[in-house]
């Protein structure tokens, strides 16, 4: 037995022994003792910290405090309230600002059409020349650029209309742009009322995804995009991200159409060139993507396709994944035959699966995370049902398959109404392998990992989570990432640097 665990165990049984037979009162030592070992087990508790970073600990607790105490007063305690509510008093926030501050490591669970804040979309790629609109009969947008008189329809569309003369014959363009901005994003003042199921507010997500992918998917807005993108989780301290993309086909203005290779390629160079412009980002990596709904043939075709790729491309495919809404596409085991063609080969093919993101139990879909860890995931995206299945929670911490936490888009997405109940506060209070990460920021109105890294840890950590809770965080990204074991290696000293500095800015606030 591990010493450590030995010296646990006996802690634990000793102080039991007090309780169930030897019938002594337990005193506030016992009591202290117990609240530590609970403490160790949990995210981050088994790390020591140096002289500075008890210093931060004690300036973050009694913010954190401060803040936990006044949304208690007001009733208005934003891990507790709907993030479109909650928004304006996290900016406002001691405790978020300081989070931004901090180095994040990795984003890894991340989709391609909503990584960047819809400002950009809307000020710069409805700008360009050529950018037509067409209006849905339920106030929908598509968006596509011409290079003459419009030939590709859209079903339920109207007819194209050029922006640039469109802005020319309205009285009031900046109400027109924010009526654009409303189009790609979620937020709104009332989501109960907007949103009233879960499948009326995945319908609406998905609108909006294929609003942003009508723009994106120009070869022109596609690559200064991701470039964008990567700037703008930059900005927000985080060192490397990982994305899931369906490569679906870029366009030129003459009519050309990329095909997948193309995009991995287009990826690879922006990443590049965002690390030469910017040392001290990572890069980032891509991972293969196909919707749930597709059939087994297309399936097949999709997990060839991906092997090629992840051959041809090491250092950029970081892998596989199937997307969208869980309860309403295929089971992971639907496609057992085709998911098995990999090791059926002896090819390798990482994948990184989705599941476990339902309210429902016992269903097949479900089941995905048993399923997944059966087929050998990486990482299991969001996981949300993971604690209505301990065994699988067993299998996973035990082989050190980590869970991608998503709080806000769990919450937006009608799963959890208050994040305070999620389950990974289960999983924090156990310290199970995990990492924090954004989902589709954009369409949330949300930018980079500081929102969700603030949830985290001020409402699905609570009040006990600590400077060290969210050290364990960030080092963890970096940990199950898909990057090689030198390129963690390096990852780990450059936030490790970036770290320092953070220990010192926040004790320099302090001081002025």
């Amino acid at each position: 037995m591990n010493t450590a665990n030995f010296k646990k165990e006996t802690a634990v049984i000793s102080i039991f022994c007090l309780f169930a037979v030897c019938r002594t009162f337990p005193t506030p030592a016992d009591r202290d003792r117990l609240m530590k070992l609970e403490w160790f087990e949990s995210t981050g508790g088994n790390l020591l910290s140096t002289k500075k970073e008890l210093q931060v600990n004690d300036l973050l607790k009694k913010v954190k405090i401060k803040e936990i105490a006044d949304g208690m007063e007001t009733g208005k305690f934003p891990p507790a309230m709907h993030f479109f509510r909650a928004k304006e008093l996290i900016e406002k926030s001691t405790v978020f600002n300081i989070i931004r501050k901090m180095p994040k490591g990795a984003g890894l669970h991340l989709h391609e059409y909503a990584l960047l804040s819809v400002d950009w979309l809307v000020k710069n790629a409805t700008y360009l020349p050529n950018c037509y609109i067409c209006f849905t009969p339920v106030g929908g947008i598509k968006f596509y650029y011409f290079l003459r008189n419009p030939q590709k329809r859209f079903a339920k569309c109207s007819e194209w209309v050029l922006l640039e003369k469109y802005r020319q014959q309205i009285q009031n363009v900046t109400e027109f742009d924010n009526s654009l901005l409303r189009n790609l994003t979620l937020a709104t003042e009332n989501p109960e009322e907007a949103y009233q199921s879960q499948n009326k507010i995945w319908e609406k997500f998905e609108e909006k995804f294929v609003a942003a992918r009508s723009l994106i998917s120009y070869a022109p807005v596609f690559k200064s995009y991701f470039y964008e993108a990567l700037r703008e989780f930059y900005h927000d301290n985080v060192q490397y991200i990982e994305i899931r993309a369906m490569l679906l086909p870029v366009y030129e203005l003459n009519g050309v159409f990329h095909d997948k290779e193309w995009s991995i390629m287009a990826y690879q160079e922006v990443a590049r060139q965002f690390s030469r412009d910017n040392p001290d980002f990572m890069g980032a990596k891509v991972i293969f993507s196909v919707q749930r709904k597709v059939n087994n043939s297309e399936m097949r075709t999709a997990i060839n396709k991906a092997m090629e790729l992840y051959k041809k491309f090491p250092e950029t495919m970081a892998g596989f994944d199937m997307i969208g809404q869980e309860d309403v596409g295929h089971p992971l085991w639907y496609f057992k035959n085709e998911l098995l063609i990999p090791a059926e080969m002896g090819v390798k093919l990482p994948y990184f699966f989705h599941a476990g993101e339902t309210d429902w139990e016992g269903m097949s879909i479900d089941e995905n995370i048993l399923d997944a860890l059966l087929l050998n995931t990486s990482r299991i995206g969001h996981g949300y049902s993971i604690n209505k299945h301990p065994l699988a929670k067993q299998i996973s911490k035990q082989f050190d398959v980590p869970f991608e936490v998503c709080p806000i888009s769990n919450q937006v997405l009608m799963l959890v109404t208050d994040l305070r109940n999620h389950p990974a506060t289960v999983l924090m209070a156990e310290g199970h392998p995990m990492v924090i990460s954004a989902d589709d920021p954009a369409v949330f109105g949300a930018r980079g990992l500081s929102y969700d890294f603030y949830e985290a840890f001020m409402g699905v950590g609570g009040s006990k989570a600590e400077l060290t809770t969210l050290k364990q965080l960030a080092l963890s990204s970096i940990k199950y990432s898909a990057m090689s074991v030198q390129m963690k290696i390096e990852t780990d000293k450059l936030w490790q640097k970036k770290w320092d500095e953070f220990l010192d800015e926040v004790l320099n606030m302090q001081q002025g």
